[in-house]
């Protein structure tokens, strides 16, 4: 199972600040791997950084 992180462990870890996470979140560009009952997030860092450098492939086109 892929190792869980918060969104405040996702935007350190990706060196981005949580506000910039909030927008993703926000636009739709990322979507959380979990969602606790309480409607907390859990993300998968390795997915959310490929995903993310897809985003910015497809800007440069």
């Amino acid at each position: 199972m892929a190792r869980l992180v918060t969104s405040g462990q996702l935007a350190k870890e990706l060196g981005l600040s949580l506000r910039t996470i909030q927008r993703y979140i926000a636009s739709g560009a990322i979507t959380p791997e979990l969602r606790t009952p309480g409607g907390h997030t859990r993300w998968d860092p390795e997915k959310v950084r490929k995903k993310l450098r897809s985003l910015g492939d497809d800007s440069r086109r």
